[in-house]
């Protein structure tokens, strides 16, 4: 089962191959003139590895964005990533109940952006009910803060937010210890009880995963982080 899908970008950000934009609707409710009621919510976009902690019947499996496990990974970032997890099985299978994962960005290889995090290696990012319906954000921040976990930084909660306004509260290396400039940032737009979309923005120049081993032909490129009890 896919675990997160690919979010689409915002007119202006810096796209991939296989990228796509966002459409105009939902990049006017982000950026404006906006929609009255919308919730727009924008974060910091970091630079890892995309994983889940899903909880099964039986506890909690990593699992890579299309849901495989990632103990079987021929990444050494995704390995590293299953041994966190059952590090620290008991309080992530207490954040959730069985069908429910949380979506975490896993930065402890250098992808395209270094960073001197200033908390653990594993930063959530998004989560979703066993039906697999999206939570709001209030309630993905609510199990991160059960699992223990840093969430990505929120640099504006309020109505639609130009780009530029938002790149300015971003600064130029974000809030998680970037030591080059920050990737970029999502934009979060919810209305009621529903999740109308995402969008993102990726600067300029930016380019993936320069600093991987599979791209150098040399080693991995380790973040750092602060020690953190299982």
């Amino acid at each position: 089962m896919k675990r997160y899908f690919r979010i689409p970008h915002l007119p202006g950000s810096r796209l991939g191959p296989s990228d796509r934009t966002v459409d105009p609707e939902l990049a006017a409710r982000c950026v404006g003139p906006g929609r009255e009621d919308d919730r727009v919510i924008v974060s910091e976009k970091l630079d890892g590895s995309c994983v889940a902690i899903v909880r099964t019947p039986d506890g909690v499996v990593a699992q890579g964005r299309d849901g495989d496990p990632c103990a079987e990974s021929r990444n050494e970032g995704r390995r590293a990533f299953a041994a966190w997890v059952d590090a620290r099985a008991a309080h992530l299978a207490s954040a959730l109940t069985p069908g429910e994962w949380l979506v975490c960005e896993w930065l402890v290889l250098a992808h395209g952006t270094r960073y001197a995090l200033p908390h653990g290696p594993a930063v959530v990012i998004d989560g979703f009910a066993s039906d697999g319906s999206r939570w709001l954000l209030d309630e993905v921040h609510r199990r991160a803060a059960a699992a223990r976990l840093p969430i990505a930084t929120i640099v504006h909660d309020g109505s639609a937010l130009e780009l530029e306004a938002a790149l300015a509260l971003l600064g130029d290396f974000g809030r998680h210890g970037a030591s080059e400039p920050a990737e970029g940032l999502v934009y979060r737009v919810e209305r009621g009880t529903l999740v109308a979309g995402l969008a993102k923005y990726v600067r300029p120049g930016k380019l993936d995963g320069c600093y991987l081993a599979d791209h150098t032909g040399g080693s991995h490129v380790w973040n750092t982080w602060q020690d953190e009890k299982p």
